[in-house]
């Protein structure tokens, strides 16, 4: 009989050979130069789907604490109770819910990224529709005061840098000076199986980054808001009165697949496990797909030349002035290769935007000042422009991924 060892020994080789293959075969053109796909530290594991409860749809968990009270809710489009709506779900069961926070993209969720959201009144409700994504990102503590209790319900994709975790973060903050009690309806994170990337130099806060924490950092909003809590984070030491309603069947190894996009640049599963490596893009001249069938599963310019797939931007709902509008963007197709097992194995792979850099000449104007509110530091860019490879960049921020997996330990609600 074959001895045990051997047989792991072989099934190690044949992954990381599998996992090699897979990187060489990125887009219509060989892998870029600096980096490739990196052999990831996390083991690569076939894709099985879980199907976790959200928080909302355990309603008998929270409508108890919502009875005669009025309720205010921050939420959009994701606040789904099976297929109907959490706003409709709770009006249908006598909650008397007398108003709704926008966040970007609004309450329907069509507009576009960093789009100003319009306060209005929701025709289907007659619910007044307060913006919380305008000329402030942070509701008025008064119009708070006007409730009894809120309830935040939105589906997150797991990045520090997707802004959901800042609205709820500012509605903790206008909670807790209003002295209103807020629930936190919560959802499975769909990139929760792993934590990677650099945490944020304070210097870089922003409504795009916050929090001193890995860009993905692997936990649900729920956790988070204990998090922000318990490290103090709100503004003069403020304490937000908490109550997580948890998801039911849901650990941090559950591959959840999102019932609707989370925003309308995120249009399936592909964009949601490719979003930590790709919206670096957003901080350069290249395109990252706004305006095509595709967004955050391709990446190019019209200077990238050498490159096979070509695809060219054009306005379309959620995103009505893509980059490179009308332009034939050349580069690299990531929609099939490599799989959504060995992109989530890699996590955040920096190899796509130093093959962008190199294709365009190593130019210092390649960034812009929004590339480290996106990153977080001061020295993903230098050493990009040093020569680094994403495995090199990558290296540095290992030690801070496993200091930050211990602080957050006592806010986690679900199994590693």
């Amino acid at each position: 009989m074959i001895n045990k060892r051997i047989i792991s020994l072989l099934a190690v080789i044949v992954a990381i050979i599998a996992l090699f293959y897979a990187g060489t075969t990125i887009g219509q053109r060989s892998a870029p130069e600096n980096g490739a796909v990196d052999i990831p530290h996390r083991e690569v594991v076939p894709i099985v789907a879980h199907h976790p409860v959200p928080g909302a749809v355990t309603t008998e968990s929270y409508l108890p604490l919502l009875e005669g009270k009025k309720v205010g809710i921050m939420c959009n489009h994701t606040a789904l109770v099976g297929k109907i709506h959490l706003v409709d779900t709770l009006l249908a069961s006598g909650v008397n819910v007398t108003v709704v926070f926008a966040p970007e993209h609004g309450f329907r969720g069509d507009a576009d990224a960093g789009e100003h959201v319009k306060s209005y009144i929701d025709p289907t409700t007659g619910i007044n529709v307060i913006s919380a994504y305008g000329s402030t990102r942070k509701p008025d503590p008064k119009e708070i005061a006007g409730t009894d209790v809120m309830v935040f319900d939105i589906q997150d994709v797991g990045l520090r840098f997707y802004t959901y975790l800042s609205s709820m973060h500012y509605l903790m903050e206008s909670c807790a000076e209003a002295g209103v009690p807020l629930i936190v309806l919560d959802r499975p994170n769909p990139n929760g199986m792993y934590v990677d990337g650099p945490i944020l130099d304070p210097k870089h806060r922003s409504f795009i980054g916050m929090h001193p924490i890995p860009v993905v950092h692997g936990m649900t909003l729920g956790e988070l808001a204990r998090m922000i809590n318990g490290e103090g984070w709100l503004a003069d030491g403020l304490q937000c009165d908490l109550t997580v309603i948890p998801c039911a069947d849901y650990t941090r190894s559950s591959y959840y697949e999102l019932p609707v996009k989370p925003s309308p640049n995120l249009p399936n599963m592909r964009s949601v496990y490719l979003y930590p490596s790709i919206c670096f893009f957003e901080a350069t001249p290249v395109s990252l797909g706004r305006g095509t069938d595709f967004p955050f599963q391709v990446y190019g310019h019209p200077d990238m030349k050498g490159y096979d797939f070509e695809f060219t931007p054009r306005p379309r709902e959620g995103a009505k002035d893509p980059l490179l509008n009308g332009r034939v963007c050349y580069g690299v197709d990531l929609r099939t290769a490599p799989s959504d097992s060995v992109v989530i194995a890699c996590g955040i792979d920096l190899s796509y935007i130093i093959d962008a850099y190199n294709a365009l000449g190593r130019s210092e104007k390649f960034f812009n000042n929004a590339f480290e509110r996106l990153t977080g530091v001061d020295y993903v860019r230098r050493m990009i422009i040093g020569g680094s490879t994403a495995a090199e960049i990558k290296a540095v921020w290992a030690g801070d991924v496993e200091m930050f997996k211990r602080q957050r330990k006592p806010y986690l609600i679900y199994d590693e």
